[in-house]
């Protein structure tokens, strides 16, 4: 498999995410798969739901962790993912995870290492850490994100945010 194209940004607060957030959202076209890797607190679904809505998302994006995957409907639909629980990636697949390639919506998948070997080769990986030496208590604490994209749709994509 080829390098990924890569792109590091520094975002110093909450609007910062959600901004970059937004843009992305407005990018993103039915089958695209958005893979987010992170720890506890580093921002995935605060990204996911400034994505939503970028979307054209008016429905309130919540984290998955408790149903594993949750539906939004915007201008293409939204699905959802988070296989933080899940003892096997395989269990995966319960969840009727590759039919949702096939439902002409976006993917997003939080903890997206947990399942790397089920992911599709092209897709945009977006790995999100809060910067080393600041207050990871305070809302507006800053994070370094890196865009790893894989495949020419999502070299094409990480380079118009």
């Amino acid at each position: 498999m080829q390098e990924p194209f890569t792109k590091s940004y520094r975002l110093e607060n909450r609007e910062q995410t959600a901004r970059w957030g937004r843009r992305l959202g407005e990018l993103l076209q039915a089958g695209d798969l958005i893979a987010l890797v992170g720890d506890l607190g580093a921002g995935k679904t605060t990204l996911t739901k400034a994505i939503g809505q970028g979307m054209g998302i008016s429905d309130p994006i919540t984290s998955p962790t408790f149903t594993l995957v949750q539906e939004y409907y915007g201008k293409v639909p939204l699905f959802h993912f988070d296989p933080y629980r899940l003892k096997e990636p395989g269990d995966m697949f319960d969840l009727g995870f590759d039919e949702y390639f096939e439902r002409s919506g976006v993917v997003i998948i939080e903890w997206a290492d947990k399942i790397s070997q089920l992911l599709p080769p092209e897709r945009l990986t977006i790995e999100l850490e809060i910067v080393p030496d600041t207050d990871p208590a305070s809302e507006d604490t800053p994070r370094s994100l890196r865009v790893s994209a894989f495949g020419e749709r999502y070299i094409a994509l990480a380079e118009a945010i």
